[in-house]
């Protein structure tokens, strides 16, 4: 074992880039709510960019590491420190048996991560060394971690050395958000315009209920809906559909009241209407949210989305470029 855990910290759980292709059978994908910031972080201490690594939420953990090695903290400003000496965020740095890592108040963002070079070496569940919690699944015994747990680590893959970093212009999940870009559709036909047209002039909040399954917002106007007849299986309130499939990032609105952006964690279908989905660029920044941050959706076209997802790509090959391919 390389670490143990002195204190977990309030939601550190191990996470890599996801399980795929098993969403139809009602497993999520899981893995790290910003990939990006994940990415970087095992791009720093030359790891895959797939290796699994801790995702800290709010508040960081205390770790002693009973071997050498080299780390890197990406994502939300949650400033690490070693035996008390801070140190520089998406930088990789080094650090000896014996010492201890633990992390400053949060300044900004919502989940940090945390490479160590060879990444932490739990078992593979279906391909995947992510934390899927809800169905005590993967990471380690399929929780967060608790005070006590030890954690083995894997041999690293490549000659990675201390400081190097990820340019400030291209950090790009530490940026706050206050707009999140969406496709309309799916169901979006069964709200009146005026209602739509409200939905995206609104500004909303994030709720204190946000999660890795998904993120509620508050504080809009009620959707009104166009009238129907339900159909058999539906039910009778009309943001009730037949029960179909959740794409991620489908925005649902159960009573038209609250919209719910489905994430990493999110069940696969069920009986709730939704009128759009978030595009693939903004999914990072939805798990930097706090509850309570503002925000506005802005509706785009799948041109635009495409565009996005370019422009997001484009970036991380940036990184690759100065810190070499994961």
């Amino acid at each position: 074992m390389a670490i143990k855990v002195v204190k977990p910290g309030l939601a550190t759980a191990v996470q890599d880039l996801g399980r795929p292709g098993y969403y139809d059978v009602g497993i999520p994908l899981s893995g790290a709510m910003d990939r990006f910031a994940v990415r970087c972080a095992n791009l720093l201490v030359g790891n895959d960019e797939a290796a699994a690594a801790l995702e800290c939420v709010f508040m960081g953990p205390e770790l002693l590491f009973t071997a050498d090695a080299l780390v890197a903290v990406t994502g939300a400003e949650l400033p690490p420190k070693v035996d008390g000496v801070p140190q520089a965020g998406w930088t990789s740095f080094a650090i000896k048996a014996g010492q201890t890592l633990a992390f400053d108040f949060l300044k900004r963002g919502a989940r940090a991560y945390l490479a160590v070079a060879g990444g932490i070496d739990v078992p593979l569940v279906l391909g995947s060394r992510s934390t899927y919690a809800l169905g005590a699944l993967g990471g380690f015994e399929g929780r967060a971690l608790k005070a006590g747990d030890e954690l083995a680590l894997g041999a690293p893959a490549g000659a990675g050395v201390p400081g190097r970093t990820v340019p400030e212009g291209l950090r790009r999940g530490a940026i706050p958000t206050t707009t999140l870009r969406v496709v309309p559709g799916l169901y979006h036909h069964r709200i009146t315009q005026g209602s739509a047209d409200a939905f995206f002039r609104d500004t909303w909040k994030v709720a204190p209920e946000a999660d890795r399954i998904g993120y509620r917002f508050r504080g809009g106007q009620p959707l009104t809906f166009v009238e129907r007849t339900p159909p058999f299986g539906a039910g009778s309130d009309p943001s009730n559909i037949v029960d179909s499939c959740y794409p991620y990032g489908s925005i649902q609105v159960p009573g038209g009241t609250e919209p719910i952006v489905l994430h990493r964690d999110a069940v696969s279908g069920g009986g709730y209407f939704m009128l759009g989905t978030v595009i693939s660029a903004d999914m990072d920044f939805i798990g930097q949210l706090q509850p309570h941050s503002k925000i506005q959706f802005v509706p785009v076209t799948m041109a635009e989305a495409l565009a996005a997802r370019r422009e997001r790509q484009a970036t991380l090959e940036a990184v690759r470029g100065l810190l070499g391919p994961g």
